[in-house]
Order: C-alpha cells, then sequence, then structure tokens
C-alpha cells in the first residue's frame, strides 16, 4: 500500500512539474524573443536561445518613457477605482440575492443570469453610453462601460453567501440592531475573504487588460489612454513605419523599428505587474472559486 501511495505521489509529482513548466515556458520564450535581434527572430524563428540578442524593441518603447509612465499610472488609478467599483456593487447584489425571502428574487436571479447568454452587442453599448449616457472623452468611460458588474461575479457571490454564511450569524447581528448594510461590510464581507479577493482579481484582470472601451471612447483625449491603449497604439504605429514607403529611407538613415520585437516587448510590458501581484492573490483565488462554485 506505501509502494503504491509512493508511486501515486512520483506520478502526481511529474504531472504537476510538466503543467508548470506548459505554464512558465510561453513567458520565457515571450521575454527571450524580446530581446532577440530582429533578424535572427525573423530568419530562425522563436528560440529560447537566440543567436544575437538586441534590445532595440525596449529602446524604441522606452522612447516614449514619459507617455509610458503617465498610461501605467492612469491604468492604476482606473483599475483602482473601477475594482473598488465592481466589488462593492458585487457583494451588494449578491447579498441581496442571497436572501431566500427576498421578493422577486427568481426573477432576478433569471434576469441576471439571462445577461450571460445574451446582450444588447455594442452598437447599443456605444449609443447608451456614448450618445445618452455621455461619459466620451472622460475617465468614466474607462470605468462604467461592460467592466463594473458581471453576471458571473454576481452568481458567484450569491453561491458563496448562500454556502458559507452561517444564518444564525445574520440573525444574530439583526438582534443586535444591526443594519443590513452594517452585517454585509462588517460581518459578511470580513467572513468571506476569498471571495472578495477572487473577485477583486477578476475585476482587476479585466480593468488592467481592458483597451476596447479607450479605443471606442476616448477620441480627443488621448491623455486619459491607459497603458493597453498607448502600447496598442505604439504597436500599430510601428507597423505602420516598416510598412511604409519611406522604410528605405529609415534604413539609410540606421533607424529599425522591429515589428516582431516590439510586440513581445510591450506583452512584457504589459504582463509584469500581473506576474507581480496575481501570486499574494492566488491562495484566495483558487480557494474563493473552488468554495463559491460547491453549491448553488
Amino acid at each position: 500500500m506505501a509502494g503504491k501511495n509512493k508511486f501515486f505521489k512520483i506520478f502526481v509529482n511529474i504531472i504537476m512539474t510538466v503543467l508548470s513548466c506548459a505554464c512558465i515556458l510561453p513567458f520565457i520564450l515571450l521575454i527571450m524573443a524580446s530581446i532577440t535581434d530582429e533578424t535572427t527572430l525573423t530568419l530562425n524563428g522563436y528560440s529560447f536561445f537566440p543567436a544575437r540578442f538586441s534590445f532595440t524593441a525596449y529602446q524604441y518603447l522606452f522612447s516614449a518613457a514619459g507617455k509610458i509612465l503617465k498610461a501605467y499610472g492612469m491604468t492604476f488609478l482606473v483599475t483602482l477605482l473601477g475594482t473598488s467599483l465592481n466589488v462593492f456593487l458585487t457583494l451588494s447584489l449578491g447579498y441581496m440575492l442571497s436572501k431566500k425571502d427576498l421578493p422577486g428574487r427568481g426573477f432576478l436571479s433569471f434576469f441576471i443570469f439571462f445577461t450571460m447568454l445574451f446582450n444588447g452587442g455594442m452598437v447599443a453599448s456605444y449609443i447608451i453610453w456614448g450618445n445618452v449616457m455621455k461619459i466620451g472623452d472622460t475617465i468614466f468611460a474607462l470605468i462604467f462601460p461592460n467592466l463594473m458588474l458581471g453576471a458571473y461575479s454576481v452568481i458567484l457571490a450569491r453561491t458563496y453567501f448562500t454556502s458559507n454564511i452561517p444564518d444564525g450569524i445574520i440573525e444574530a447581528a439583526r438582534i443586535d440592531s444591526c443594519s443590513e448594510l452594517g452585517i454585509m461590510f462588517r460581518i459578511v464581507a470580513p467572513l468571506s475573504k476569498p471571495m472578495v479577493a477572487t473577485l477583486g482579481l477578476l475585476a482587476g484582470l479585466g480593468y488592467w487588460n481592458d483597451w476596447i472601451n479607450g479605443l471606442y471612447y476616448l477620441v480627443r483625449r488621448t491623455d486619459l489612454y491607459t497603458i493597453q491603449n498607448v502600447l496598442n497604439t505604439m504597436m500599430a504605429n510601428a507597423d505602420f513605419l516598416t510598412n511604409n514607403s519611406n522604410v528605405a529611407a529609415l534604413r539609410e538613415s540606421n533607424l529599425s523599428v522591429p515589428t516582431s520585437g516590439v510586440r513581445m516587448g510591450i506583452a512584457v510590458i504589459a504582463v509584469i505587474p500581473i506576474l507581480i501581484i496575481y501570486p499574494f492573490f492566488q491562495k484566495y483565488f483558487v480557494k474563493g472559486i473552488v468554495i463559491g462554485g460547491i453549491k448553488g
């Protein structure tokens, strides 16, 4: 029996090692490709051990270091504000739907679930946010559309509250004359740290990686661009320069604008903050997803 357990542990460790390498190696290849010479990259393709290194891609990117740093600041601001609003609204709606005696609970739950299957489309969203709400060329255009509240997160929060928060604790708080808002933020939220961390991570990733809202709603106010919009613009400019009829003049002037290298460098710059933050939330993220999906 002990031999079987030992063999099983070895087998599981091998499988986990292979899966870990499958997750880590693409990031290593991404970094190596970003510091590979453009000609070498074109001739030999991507390699973990490039024949020739070059930091031209990063020189091109950091030629606009001021713009990138400003975009990072805007991204952190939008992510912080948007994630806070997202978590607040998600917890509030999820807590409300966890009440079995709530009038119209079934209809509200169905309505929220329905939005996971169907939506009005981008045209309708643009008309509502741009023409009716008039949030174009404002910071609210990066916060409100599409990302401020998600049906999946609401259902996840409702399931967690229903399955893991004892009714006795809530009843005791009511006997002590605690309001529903006080119960949610002073009792339910502290007892739901894994769920709150999970919701915050999902919302934060959505805001950090979002570039669609900036592309659609920020027409004149490019100073409000987040890092994703700035890097996307720089990549488009690099493609334009290398495909332009003036490419010969650029080469004669010893100016090279790598396209593949820039793309890899852009991906590295955009993903570094997430790689730094994610390990601190991983245990809460896994626990929140597992517990929140047990019952429902």
